[in-house]
């Protein structure tokens, strides 16, 4: 009983500092929202990201970047505005900029590369790819100070290994137009592109549980700079392609969306809420974004792509249970 009453304590705490770095703060009824909710509607929104990117990838990378993350900035303007108007956090001195170079770092380059990575090789592919971040995240919680690498963690590392391997070598997809006949070494860099997504973005989620006393309104100022540091490396590397009324509707509903609202909500859910029912929800993320571009067209349901997703996702299941990276996801 007494080992119930305090996880209550511990919830109720983390409820009412939620509060403080939401826009909700001023309505009782958010303060019913717990920050594992809201990091598991960030995981709904992902789901559209390689069905959106798919849609516009025949833009160039950063081109992409800079149009879905100013919509994302202008968007989160009033927000920020909102929260400016509230009595700012006490924070220790440079926490604040540690926190915003940290989020913009991993988020500037992940969608670098993401973006890259479904310009020169098949969407589901990518997709796949990228989400070995749930299972690299088990990983990189059990190799930390404290934690402890076991069977089951290694089993899981097998299985997404195995994935991995399946859609690399495996029967390929039609390619996308972006690519160029026989452009083997760029669908070599677009495989490893996809696969760096997946190391930065774990490795992002589990350390930003360090900057837990920075309001996730940060994320707005950090969606302006990488909208602006996309346009400049667009300007200087790439020739701009005028956007379709499709594309400007897939940019406008990124920036809304995935690239948008998904990253307050994550950054708040991984600093306040339960990492590992986070990562266990975060499993599903693949599957429906597969099916998601199977739905629309952009990817064929073949054998070796079924295989491949069950794989993945089954490898982070199983590394979820592993009951010593379960608690040291909780207490990270």
């Amino acid at each position: 009983m007494a080992t119930m009453l305090s996880m209550r304590d511990r919830l109720r705490l983390a409820l009412t500092l939620d509060t403080t770095a939401m826009p909700t703060h001023s309505n009782p009824a958010g303060r019913l929202i717990s920050p594992t909710a809201i990091g598991a509607f960030a995981l709904l929104l992902w789901a559209t990201l390689p069905l959106l990117t798919a849609q516009a990838r025949r833009l160039p990378p950063f081109e992409l970047l800079a149009l879905s993350f100013g919509v994302a900035f202008l968007l989160g303007l009033p927000w920020l505005a909102r929260q400016r108007c509230t009595a700012a956090p006490c924070l220790p001195p440079g926490s604040r900029a540690r926190a915003w170079l940290f989020a913009f770092g991993a988020i500037f380059f992940y969608h670098a590369l993401y973006f890259y990575a479904f310009a020169v090789i098949p969407p589901a592919e990518a997709s796949l790819l990228a989400y070995l971040w749930p299972l690299l995240m088990v990983l990189f919680c059990a190799l930390a100070p404290g934690g402890a690498l076991g069977r089951r963690q290694v089993a899981a590392a097998v299985l997404g290994f195995l994935g991995t391997l399946l859609i690399v070598t495996g029967t390929p997809q039609a390619a996308p137009a972006a690519l160029p006949a026989g452009a083997q070494a760029g669908a070599v860099t677009g495989y490893l592109a996809a696969l760096a997504c997946a190391v930065i973005w774990s490795g992002y989620s589990v350390a930003n549980r360090r900057y837990g006393e920075v309001p996730s309104t940060t994320m707005v100022s950090v969606c302006g700079a990488v909208a602006l540091c996309g346009a400049l490396c667009h300007l200087a590397l790439e020739s701009t392609v005028m956007p379709s009324a499709g594309e400007w509707l897939a940019a406008l509903l990124l920036g809304a969306g995935p690239t948008g609202v998904a990253f307050a909500a994550w950054d708040h859910g991984t600093k306040h809420g339960r990492l590992a029912l986070l990562g266990v929800l975060s499993y599903a993320t693949p599957l429906m974004a597969t099916l998601l571009l199977v739905g629309f067209g952009f990817a064929t349901l073949t054998w070796t792509l079924a295989g491949a997703a069950a794989l993945i996702v089954g490898g982070a299941a199983l590394a979820m249970t592993g009951r010593r990276t379960s608690a040291r996801l909780q207490s990270a």
